[in-house]
């Protein structure tokens, strides 16, 4: 299980790269701010599943 949420986070992490990339090239703000969410979002989930390995081993 905590493999398969540690690949989900980062696939959203790298959707999140992608969505902020465009934005810059498009120019649009929006996109970019949300993929910066997304990574962030990402980083925080991932925070937690480092927290709970720490505490299995």
């Amino acid at each position: 299980m905590a493999t398969e949420d540690k690949a989900a986070n980062k696939a959203e992490e790298l959707k999140g790269k992608v969505k902020e990339t465009t934005g810059k090239v498009t120019g649009d703000e929006s996109m970019e701010t949300e993929g910066k969410a997304d990574q962030s979002k990402s980083s925080l989930k991932q925070a937690g599943e480092n927290i709970k390995d720490a505490f299995k081993g």
